[in-house]
């Protein structure tokens, strides 16, 4: 299944457009068998087992993909095709201030 599909039905992004812009703009990685790649087109074949990161909402995302879903279904089902590493803070961003107080 190609990436851009994949993040789309597993809504990382709201449309396939979104997702195939990601990936040929930012940094996307892929770990299989132990070899880390850059990926800069969105028709690159992933498979279950493969890990992935990207950055998303100035954070690093970790995910390892576990199915390749058949379609874009509900938030609970596309959750299933994936499982969360991690997800590390850039060290560049303040932290946010409570309800109603300004950052220092």
């Amino acid at each position: 299944m190609r990436l851009d599909v994949w993040l789309w039905r597993t809504r990382f992004f709201k449309t396939r457009s979104l997702a195939a812009a990601a990936i040929s703009d930012q940094g996307f990685r892929i770990e299989r068998q132990g070899h880390v790649r850059r990926v800069s087109k969105a028709a690159i074949d992933i498979a279950p087992g493969d890990i992935l990161s990207f950055a998303s909402h100035g954070r690093t995302v970790l995910i390892r993909i576990r199915a390749l879903p058949e379609r874009r279904g509900p938030a609970p089902e596309a959750a299933v095709a994936y499982e969360a590493l991690g997800a590390h803070a850039d060290e560049n961003r303040q932290p946010l201030a409570p309800h109603g107080e300004q950052p220092g």
